[in-house]
């Protein structure tokens, strides 16, 4: 099965129908997404079966639009009364909203012709006794790393989910992707010195899957090494970002230019398009078209052509993410970043997003730090979006001449986006495992608070 096989022929021909119902009603244009969704999960407990279940869904979603306005309304009632009520209410609530002047579908020219094959379908859906199998390997190969005292259970899935989307411009088109995935969260220790870690692997075709049992023991052994973990003194110190977390720095870089944001001038790189933000060797990609990507599709969410794009290159930040609604609200083009469920407009978001590669390894990286934190965990949501001022609660491992030296904890530090992007640096450590991936990332000069002596 290809991806563009994922839906049936009776989901395009409802999706038409109901478009062209909502403009002999009234409506000037008007749009429809439709999303059917399998998944299959289990979880497992010190070797017991907690959770095993299949689940089927599916939704619609009907936007119209009349004159400025647009509404949009969604079911998961299908018949054709419900489908009719549906267009009836989307017209009244466009009749009843404010104009809204960004709003409307794209032109033909802008619409994607060549739908690529991304080989995001596996086709074949694994077994109950699979799932079992995966998680039951995981949460084994985590308890018997020594110093494991516990467990907070295994978890192995699939799912398949296929999106169809069609609109009164011309567009139709569909595509599916399938996403196996297995993890465990682990305890070591005892009492108050208990540490708790996880990890857990993605991937669109379960044959590409990482093995379990080697997902289970990286957990253990992540955990069993915050052991003894201690409190450190405030400092400003260099702070290098495990990959697991460095990949929250490209997020805050996108929620800083996507168009919504750039549109109401509440970025703190606003005016920053064009300019080098970055060393002059970073490049940050983002390649919607990637096979077998976690979040590749053939097309955006309006139906617009898209590509991989540079975001970032040589340093200098290249684009807005921008949708039809916003790039219009800015007097430019949509650059395909559309994004949509079916109870909400599209808006703009990143797909399978990436910082390339250095020329040294992490342990190269970190050679020359007399003293500085590697940060594997962070918590809360310290980003201020306006100003880019940066504080977040950090646990990891100090760094001594250049070595991962002991587990710390309870640690916050603290910066601003603009002066770490200008001063980021990165390992040749990526890998493809999120649909946001990172190298190891080293950032000098950032203070790192604590209670330690």
């Amino acid at each position: 099965m290809s991806d563009t096989d994922s839906m049936s022929v009776e989901d395009r021909d409802r999706l038409a129908d109901l478009i062209s119902e909502a403009q002999k009603r009234g409506a000037d244009a008007a749009d429809a997404v439709l999303i059917r969704s399998t998944s299959i999960s289990h979880a497992q407990r010190l070797g017991e079966i907690e959770q095993l279940e299949r689940q089927e869904s599916f939704d619609l979603g009907l936007r119209v639009f009349r004159g400025q306005k647009q509404a949009i309304v969604s079911s998961t009632d299908f018949s054709k009364d419900a489908l009719s009520e549906l267009v009836g209410r989307a017209l009244d609530m466009a009749a009843a909203v404010p104009d809204d002047p960004w709003c409307g579908l794209a032109d033909p020219d802008q619409l994607a012709t060549d739908i690529p094959d991304l080989d995001m379908v596996d086709t074949e859906e694994p077994g109950s006794e699979t799932l079992v199998e995966m998680a039951r390997a995981c949460e084994d190969a985590a308890r018997a790393v020594d110093g494991i005292t516990n467990s907070e259970g295994a978890q192995a899935s699939w799912s398949r989910t296929g999106v169809c989307l069609a609109a009164s411009n011309g567009f139709a088109g569909d595509y599916a992707r399938t996403d196996s995935g297995v993890g465990v969260s682990v305890i070591a220790g005892e009492g108050a010195g208990m540490e708790s870690e996880y990890d857990f692997a993605h991937a669109v075709h379960m044959s590409d899957l990482e093995d379990p049992a080697d997902v289970g023991r990286r957990a253990g052994e992540k955990a069993a090494a915050r052991l003894g973990a201690r409190r450190m003194p405030t400092a400003q110190v260099p702070v290098v970002f495990d990959p697991r977390v460095a990949g929250g720095l490209l997020g805050h870089l996108m929620g800083a230019i996507t168009g919504p944001s750039i549109a109401r001038g509440t970025s703190f790189l606003k005016d920053r398009l064009g300019e080098q933000i970055f060393a002059t060797d970073i490049e940050i990609i983002d390649d919607p078209h990637r096979p077998r990507g976690m979040r590749s599709k053939p097309f955006d969410a309006e139906g617009i052509a898209n590509s991989r794009q540079s975001i970032v290159k040589d340093g200098v930040l290249t684009t807005w993410l921008l949708d039809l609604a916003s790039a219009k609200q800015l007097g430019l083009e949509t650059t395909g970043h559309a994004s949509r469920g079916t109870s909400g407009p599209p808006s703009p978001g990143p797909s399978n997003l990436y910082l390339t590669p250095g020329g040294l390894s992490p342990a190269e990286l970190m050679a020359d730090i007399d003293a500085g934190l590697y940060i594997t965990s962070l918590m809360g949501m310290g980003v201020n979006g306006v100003t880019g001022d940066y504080s977040r609660g950090a646990s990891g491992f100090w760094i001594e001449n250049g070595e991962i030296s002991f587990p710390v904890t309870e640690l916050t530090i603290a910066g601003n986006l603009n002066q770490m992007y200008a001063g980021m640096s990165r390992a040749n450590d990526l890998e493809f495992r999120f649909g946001t991936n990172s190298p190891t990332v080293r950032i000098d000069g950032l203070t790192v608070a604590g209670g330690g002596e």
